[in-house]
């Protein structure tokens, strides 16, 4: 867990800080818009990632005119596209550590990475 994902804040305070109701914010959670981690005794904590997440959540509703079901959407998509800049890190991490390179010895080779030729590749349809 880093730092911005720990727990810091309260439902009182998160809601002050975004001057918000407190309700407003168990109706985000209850909507699956965000997702507080709880104590042992089930109170609300808020990491600086849910502040922000709620703050963006703000903005597409009030400044932009989103709908709650857009906002789910595009929450949904941005996390999706943070999971996928972490997987492409650990990726390239693996490959300069030497991890995509054909072993030195005889026997089975291991997972590698293959370039692809440009005119090898075809446009997908995807719908």
């Amino acid at each position: 867990m880093n730092d911005r994902a720990k727990p810091l804040y309260m439902i009182g305070v998160v809601a002050e800080m975004l001057k918000v109701h407190p309700q407003t914010l168990r109706f985000y959670e209850k909507k699956g818009l965000v997702r507080p981690s709880r104590t042992e005794g089930q109170t609300r904590m808020y990491s600086a990632e849910d502040v922000e997440d709620i703050a963006r959540l703000l903005r597409l509703t009030r400044d932009l005119g989103v709908n709650l079901a857009g906002v789910e959407i595009i929450l949904k998509m941005r996390r999706r596209m943070t999971d996928m800049q972490r997987q492409i890190e650990d990726l390239l991490a693996y490959v300069r550590e030497g991890g995509g390179a054909a072993p030195a010895t005889g026997g089975e080779p291991r997972e590698a990475l293959v370039r692809a030729a440009a005119n090898q590749l075809k446009p997908v349809d995807l719908f």
